[in-house]
């Protein structure tokens, strides 16, 4: 947590500069907040906000479903290169910081797969979630590998699966050395 704290912060300080640019660029070409924050399950499936730089227009998440196609009509221009550059999630340094998630540990899941969960699966849920993990690493291009078509009900059929399984193995194997090695 020591670790966490430390390092967030000073991320948090380094690039601040580039906090406040993309700030600036999001206000100035869509409507809405600069921060988007989602409802995630926690360690011990406690909920907390997860933050990120607003990628989609105001209310996508009452327009469509948790996953995101490519060439999401919910994207805005800017919010296009956010997501292709992994800029869009650096507010998380600021959930690391809280102590709602830490640098390694499985990405935080919405409600509706985390109610899901069973047997093994619950054990993702026993350790603090991360910004990166096994999963996000085998997944890093999630909008290109859902593609356009139904992304939901893939996602939910297809990937849910192996990504549970990866955080089970992250959960299983949790070392010091081992979060080096992903990060």
């Amino acid at each position: 947590r020591l670790l966490d704290f430390l390092i967030s912060l000073t991320f948090i300080t380094l690039i601040s500069p580039l906090i406040i640019l993309i700030s600036f660029v999001i206000k100035l070409t869509s409507k809405g907040p600069i921060f988007y924050r989602g409802c995630r399950a926690g360690k011990h499936n406690k909920n907390f906000y997860i933050i990120k730089f607003r990628s989609m227009i105001p209310n996508a998440d009452e327009l469509g479903g948790p996953s995101t196609a490519l060439n999401d009509k919910r994207l805005t221009p800017f919010g296009k290169f956010l997501r292709n550059t992994k800029l869009d999630e650096f507010p998380q340094l600021f959930n690391v910081l809280m102590g709602d998630m830490s640098f390694v540990g499985p990405r935080p899941q919405v409600n509706y797969y985390t109610n899901k969960y069973k047997g093994e699966e619950k054990k993702i849920l026993s350790v603090k979630p991360g910004i990166t993990d096994y999963a996000s690493i085998e997944f890093s291009n999630m909008d290109k590998t859902l593609g356009s078509l139904d992304v939901d009900n893939y996602y939910e059929k297809n990937i849910e699966p192996k990504k549970n399984y990866l955080r089970i193995k992250y959960v299983k194997e949790i070392s010091f050395k081992n979060d080096l090695i992903i990060l």
